[in-house]
Order: structure tokens, then sequence, then C-alpha cells
């Protein structure tokens, strides 16, 4: 797979079916490895192992409704009093992050109602926060610990 801007972590890969899969301990589950579960198995370890977010606090792939169909966030992490915090859109290393990326996750953030969007390919990531209350929003360098969300 390929290399990411982000920590090494050690996966569970094996072949089932003539398939790469890796192990998601978050559905404690095996899923088919593709680019963008890559990307978004390494966020979510980047989330857990570096930022502080417990694990209990993070759903993958979270279905939601939205127009009258189901979608799905790929990360969306909860506050202690499970309420949406952050919600991240994954995408694979070789998709560029672009405003339809950021689009999404708005669209989508207007079901969610989190505080923080995050697009990543792994190889980039941004991360605004928003002010529900003012519909004011703003880029930060770096996306804070757990703690200080």
């Amino acid at each position: 797979m390929h290399p990411l801007n982000l920590p090494a972590y050690d996966f569970t890969i094996r072949e089932i079916d003539g398939k790469e899969m890796i192990f998601d301990p978050v559905r404690q589950k095996y899923v088919r490895l593709t680019p963008e579960e890559w990307v978004r198995q390494h966020f979510v370890q980047y989330l857990v192992q570096e930022q502080g977010v417990p694990q209990a606090l993070v759903a993958v792939e979270m279905g939601f409704t939205y127009q009258r169909m189901q979608r799905r966030a790929d990360v969306v992490v909860y506050d202690r009093q499970g309420q949406p915090l952050m919600m991240v859109e994954c995408k694979a290393p070789d998709v560029a992050v672009r405003q339809e990326a950021f689009d999404q996750v708005a669209r989508y953030n207007k079901v969610v109602q989190a505080r923080y969007l995050v697009v990543t390919n792994g190889l980039v990531h941004y991360c605004c926060m928003l002010d529900h209350a003012q519909h004011t929003y703003r880029f930060l360098d770096e996306l804070p610990v757990y703690e200080d969300l």
C-alpha cells in the first residue's frame, strides 16, 4: 500500500477468499483493504494513539439519512456525552483533496452536526472548526488533541 503522511501502525492483514483484508479494531471485523480503507485505518489509529481519542468514542462508516438517502460518514468522533464532535472524510492517496470533498462533508454535517470537519487522503489533512451559532468556520493549522476539542 501507498506510504502515508501518518505514523506507521501495526495492522493485521490477511487474504480471505482471495481478497486482501484488514482487521478494523473499531468495527471488530475484517474489511476489504482498499486504498481508502488504508487511509481510514491509519487515520483512526492516529486519532486514538496520537490524539488521545478513546476508541470507544469512534464510529467507522456510521450510517445516517441525508435527503431521504442512506449515507455513511467515514469516521465520527463523539464527545463523552455521546454527541458528534468530529467528522472525517477519507479519500484514497491518489485522490486530490478538493473542494468537492469539503462540500460533501459539509452537506453530511447538516445531519451529523459535528464541530470539527476533517478531510484527508493520508498525505494531506485539513481540519476546520465550525461555529454553528455564528455560521462561520476556520481552518486549523493542526488537529487538536481530544481533550482540547
